[in-house]
């Protein structure tokens, strides 16, 4: 009759039975009334005594201390000191067939309220919890089924209360749950049966018993709309299976679901519908049945409904499915249209599972690529490389690589900027983005536009640092696409500038990090980079032609910079190895205007030929002067004619500034002054030499040509006096520069006769190589099918490799692995 909490906690301490549980009884209403009254009795020290009296030999005083225990126990620091006494124990052995209902009721209660906890589960587990548990599931009471329930619910989160259920046969025990009259009983069965199904064995086993068919009526029931999410997972578990799911396709279950899904107005069960299928869809065999149950069709619907989540769960499943050729095709024919419309979606999530889809879709699929573009899908793809995924970005990239395989939809998507649009996810952290966008440079960069789209964008540094990545993946796609964009001089310059040839270089290297993108893209770095091959090769073959602009600046030692032609031609005269260049085009169409006019003012000019001979001067001994500031000097010699010329001077001044303009505009990067002697050259042995039937012939007249031009045959053993390097120091002297056009050079040694032979051989049409050797030594190679056998037979013979001599005996050719080519080579 106490109405002091603190003296009925004193009464638990009581001997009479009778005292204990009364005391229990009034303790149990007290807690009952607020979480305020569980502390305030937590502060008494009531669970201490409490815990004592759970096992006392009365059970009326057993029960009415659970009961107290039950209700305290959702307390969350009365749950901290239940577990610190460990009573999961006592309660367990509570749950004995013997023991009264209300001790089964408060019991499972209070082990549901710790179950909550991964410890007080491993208690009840290890301390064999779980088949009393299962066994309450069939209690007449409902409220001990809901408790056992909860907390078996609560234990099977863990893999081992999983496998340990099934083998304690849980689910004829769940499946008659199911038919409970308690709406919150059957919601506790189906997520139980949810989280244990996703166990293999046990999906088959309820099918087995018929949970299938259990489930499906739940759906087909309105009145139980409330459980259709739930049940509805369940069932996507079980569609993993490939014998459960043949049991559905066989009891017409599957169709049935896939029906109620597409009238279903409810975007929960749609999304969970969509999520089953995608789960499913990852088994080949899976995908196979419900693509024989026409499920495209259903997913295709779900794309068009006003929510969100099941758009983004319908491209899920959807991009799964692709993995079959004939779902792939069937969703192609409908389903593309509606993917790329949500390319415009402002949710990036759905962004992002429609852009993977297509991927999918479009994969080794022309015809699906051709529906993206058909459905004016290239401009939303190229908008998505710039989305906030990561996914929506690769998978973007994918797919415009997909379209790029058909020439009339790359041309398409160039003219959208893909190439800039790329620059961007090439500095990407993320390895796929990497990846699927440097594969996307390699599929566009075969186009020259697109190369150059690319390199103004700012696009080639990040693509170099992509060769440095530790992926794999991301290495060789980087590779390819280096060794794509390399297919221009303009474009292979600058991935050297950026370090690309170094780092192909020490990939190569390592038997681990190369690949046959990594070989290739260095060599077709230096196939169109030639002064850079040949400097640290040594070595151009036949198929590597010189052309203008070329440049040799000697063997470079390796770590050393290697400088263009520009940062050359600006160094001091120093006396360094001169740098032999070949120009044989003329730099402006503007030189020879000037000329004409200047040729018809003759009272401008005391002689013409005195003038053309300062213009020329300028031209070829300033090499530093830009055109437009020769054109300057040119205006300044005339005005110095006097006043008596000045009316025809100022005609001059007119065409002077009209060139000056078109000089500026044309003229923005650096070019090298022509070489004239090199032109005249080449015309010389065009006309003499091309005349000349054999391949034979036209090597030995074009060596004695080149001899000619460089001073000569030279006996052998009076090399020594022959002072070429004088010579070309007198060059460099009056050019004021280390740089020097090759038709300058009168007096040749092998490597200088060599360059000259190669340029002039390129541009005739001859075949040959050329080796750099030791002590300015270098040769051409040609090859040569022996001239004696006549008819088929020569036809069948190999070609024969000859060193052609330039030096000695100009136009004998050395046989290749001979002591005379071995002695022309190194002697």
């Amino acid at each position: 009759e106490s109405k002091t909490a603190a003296t009925v906690v004193l009464m638990l301490s009581s001997p009479e039975e009778e005292v204990l549980a009364k005391a229990c009884d009034a303790l149990y209403k007290f807690a009952s009334k607020g979480d305020e009254n569980k502390v305030t009795l937590l502060g008494l020290g009531a669970v201490e005594h409490l815990y004592k009296l759970i096992s006392h030999e009365d059970p009326v005083v057993r029960r009415n201390a659970i009961m107290v225990f039950g209700i305290m126990a959702s307390n969350p620091d009365v749950k901290k000191l239940l577990r610190e006494l460990d009573v999961t124990n006592s309660l367990i052995s509570q749950l004995a067939p013997e023991e009264d209902v209300v001790i089964h009721e408060f019991a499972t209660l209070c082990l549901a309220h710790m179950a909550v906890e991964y410890t007080t589960k491993e208690r009840i587990f290890e301390q064999g919890g779980l088949e009393p548990l299962l066994r309450l599931l069939g209690s007449p009471d409902p409220d001990v089924k809901k408790n056992s329930l909860e907390c078996i619910y609560l234990l099977v989160q863990d893999f081992q209360s999983r496998a340990a259920v099934r083998a304690l046969n849980i689910i004829p025990p769940l499946l008659e749950l199911l038919k409970s009259e308690y709406p919150l009983i059957q919601l506790l069965t189906l997520k139980t049966l949810e989280v244990i199904s996703k166990d293999r064995e046990t999906g088959i086993i309820l099918g087995e018993n018929k949970g299938l068919d259990c489930l499906l009526k739940i759906l087909e029931n309105n009145e139980f709309s409330d459980l259709h999410v739930e049940a509805l997972a369940v069932l996507g578990n079980c569609l993993e299976y490939v014998h459960t799911l043949q049991l559905i396709q066989k009891t017409r279950v599957l169709r049935k679901l896939l029906s109620f899904v597409g009238f279903s107005t409810v975007p929960d069960i749609q999304k969970n519908a969509a999520k089953a299928i995608a789960k499913a869809a990852y088994d080949s065999e899976n995908r196979k049945i419900l693509h024989d149950e026409e499920v495209e069709k259903c997913l295709i619907k779900l794309l068009e409904v006003d929510n969100d989540g099941v758009k983004v769960a319908a491209s899920q499943a959807i991009s799964a499915m692709c993995e079959n050729l004939a779902s792939k095709h069937a969703v192609g024919l409908q389903g593309i249209p509606q993917l790329v419309q949500l390319l415009s979606s402002d949710n990036e999530e759905v962004k992002e599972a429609a852009v993977t889809a297509l991927a999918n879709l479009t994969a080794a699929s022309p015809s699906n690529a051709s529906a993206v573009a058909e459905a004016a899908g290239i401009e939303p793809l190229v908008n998505t490389l710039s989305a906030q995924r990561d996914g929506a970005i690769a998978n973007a990239a994918a797919v415009l690589t997909s379209l790029a395989m058909q020439e009339p939809f790359r041309v398409n998507i160039q003219s959208c900027g893909v190439m800039r649009a790329l620059a961007e996810p090439l500095r990407s952290t993320n390895s796929q983005v990497q990846s699927k966008a440097a594969f996307a440079v390699a599929a566009f960069g075969c186009d020259a536009d697109a190369r150059t789209e690319l390199r103004n964008a700012g696009g080639l540094g990040p693509l170099v640092e992509l060769l440095n990545s530790k992926n794999e993946e991301v290495r060789r796609n980087a590779c390819w696409a280096v060794m794509v964009c390399a297919s221009d001089e303009l474009t292979a310059v600058e991935l050297c500038t950026l370090g690309a040839l170094n780092i192909l270089e020490e990939i190569n290297l390592s038997t681990g990090r190369k690949n046959n993108f990594s070989e290739a893209a260095l060599e077709k770095l230096l196939d169109n980079n030639l002064p850079q091959k040949y400097s640290q090769t040594g070595y151009l073959s036949s198929s590597n032609i010189i052309t203008d602009g070329f440049y040799d600046c000697g063997q470079i030692k390796p770590g050393v910079k290697f400088l263009s032609l520009e940062e050359l031609s600006t160094q001091e005269l120093t006396d360094r190895r001169a740098t032999i260049f070949i120009n044989a085009k003329p730099q402006e169409k503007t030189h020879s205007r000037i000329i004409d006019h200047f040729a018809q003012s003759q009272a401008a000019l005391q002689s013409l030929e005195t003038f053309s001979n300062k213009i020329m001067c300028l031209l070829k001994c300033e090499m530093r002067i830009p055109v437009g500031s020769w054109v300057l000097m040119l205006f300044v010699l005339i005005t110095q004619k006097g006043k008596k010329e000045e009316e025809k001077s100022k005609e001059v001044i007119q065409i002077t500034s009209e060139v000056q303009d078109g000089i500026n505009l044309e003229n923005s990067h650096w070019l090298p002054p022509p070489d004239f002697i090199l032109l005249d050259y080449i015309k010389n042995a065009s006309k003499t030499i091309l005349r000349l039937t054999t391949t034979r012939e036209q090597i030995v007249a074009l060596a004695q040509f080149v001899a000619d031009k460089m001073g000569g045959p030279i006996e052998r053993d009076k090399l020594h006096n022959f002072s070429w390097e004088l010579h070309i120091s007198e060059i460099e002297f009056e050019l004021k520069c280390n740089v020097v056009p090759i038709g300058k050079v009168k007096k040749g040694t092998f490597y200088h006769r060599a360059l000259l032979f190669k340029v002039i051989a390129d541009r005739i049409g001859i075949g040959c190589s050329l080796v750099r050797g030791k002590y300015d030594r270098a040769w051409n190679e040609v090859k040569l099918v022996d001239d004696s056998p006549q008819g088929i037979a020569r036809l069948l013979l190999p070609p024969q490799e000859y060193i052609v001599d330039l030096m000695f005996e100009p136009g004998f050719l050395l046989k290749q692995g001979s002591a005379e080519a071995d002695q022309y080579k190194y002697i």
